[in-house]
């Protein structure tokens, strides 16, 4: 992965908080603060895939690229595809990262990693990230997809074996809180989407256990500190207003 090209999906649905994308994080939509996080990790030029015409003129509106998709697509990876193939046709691009546009907080430095994944195991398909758990509630809880890892000879990364919902693997050791920022080669990424979801996807409810059952190999970074909160609930919001308060008053 060479020559990448970040894509977050945006859609104003959101069953839990609608309208997430244009929430209001210290004067800025919360999609447009994501975007900011991108650019600083300097990983390659920066998109939005909108599922809706505000989505883009908001995104515009602040300086950064949005393009708009299909409002029915089944997944934000399916956004990701379609608004790739819309801005580079040619193919330019070798590789995407899917950001989600619901972590504002996310550390730049989390994208390198994808990049670091893919150096550790050239025959990757797919990158992805994960944080050790230290809060003991997170492991019993089905909110925190856990993803279960072959270390390898390199300690900033790891082969995917699975992901669950479960607290595993059992036993002494080490589970790790899977974090969902995906980084796909090209080729890859078109395979994925033109696959039907997965007996294992549908039982629990995880996209990339699709990737998994078709037989990708999926690389994880392993970030040192604590994962980025994404923004899925009002409280969610709250806190991510909070933690921009206080990064911008020093």
């Amino acid at each position: 992965m060479q020559t990448p090209i970040v894509v977050i999906p945006a859609r104003m649905a959101s069953t839990r908080l609608p309208g997430k994308p244009l929430a209001d994080i210290g004067g800025k939509p919360m999609v447009v603060r994501v975007c900011e996080r991108a650019k600083a990790a300097e990983m390659g030029p920066v998109w939005v895939a909108a599922a809706e015409t505000e989505i883009v003129e908001a995104v515009t509106a602040w300086g950064f690229d949005a393009v708009l998709t299909d409002p029915d697509l089944p997944s934000g990876s399916d956004r990701v595809h379609a608004a790739v193939e819309a801005i580079d046709p040619a193919g330019t691009h070798d590789g995407v990262i899917n950001l989600q546009g619901d972590m504002p907080t996310l550390d730049p430095a989390a994208l390198t990693q994808l990049g670091q994944a893919f150096a550790a195991y050239p025959d990757a398909d797919i990158a992805t990230l994960a944080a050790e758990i230290t809060d003991a509630t997170e492991r019993e809880d089905p909110n925190v997809v856990k993803a279960v890892l072959a270390a390898g000879q390199d300690k900033a990364a790891a082969r995917a074996l699975y992901f669950t919902r479960a607290s595993a693997p059992s036993g002494p050791g080490p589970l790790w809180h899977h974090v969902g920022v995906y980084g796909f080669r090209r080729d890859a990424l078109a395979r994925f989407v033109g696959a039907p979801p997965s007996p294992l996807e549908l039982r629990e409810r995880l996209e990339q256990l699709r990737a998994l059952e078709m037989g990708m190999m999926i690389a994880c970074g392993l970030l040192a500190g604590a994962p980025p909160n994404g923004v899925d609930t009002p409280d969610d919001l709250e806190a991510a207003r909070a933690w921009y308060a206080k990064k911008e008053k020093g």
